[in-house]
């Protein structure tokens, strides 16, 4: 990605996102962190142990900034795009869970 592009909607941007997202290993690892993100939400939640909060961006996007670093070998677009690539995340577990996206 070299230069910042714009766009007006979600919709717009996702199929952008995908795009940052070709290598399944960059894609197993955004849901493994995802997964991790909501399983410490429900400890937490469950606990009242609300210092854990604190790692939920290490989780979450730590796995996922592995995944492009190392595999799919781009910077992530939550540099650039961070609400977007926020949304862009979720939709994409969803689309995984549903088998709408290869996992």
């Amino acid at each position: 990605m070299s230069e910042a592009q714009e766009f007006d909607s979600f919709a717009a941007f996702y199929p952008f996102y995908l795009a940052e997202h070709n290598n399944v290993t960059c894609r197993r690892l955004h849901f493994v962190g995802s997964t991790l993100v909501l399983a410490l939400l429900a400890f937490v939640v469950t606990t009242a142990q609300w210092t854990f909060l604190l790692l939920l961006p290490v989780v979450g996007y730590g796995f996922a900034w592995v995944g492009h670093f190392f595999f799919e070998k781009n910077k992530p677009a939550t540099f650039t795009y961070p609400w977007y690539s926020f949304m862009g995340d979720w939709v994409m577990y969803k689309d995984m869970l549903t088998g709408k996206i290869r996992f």
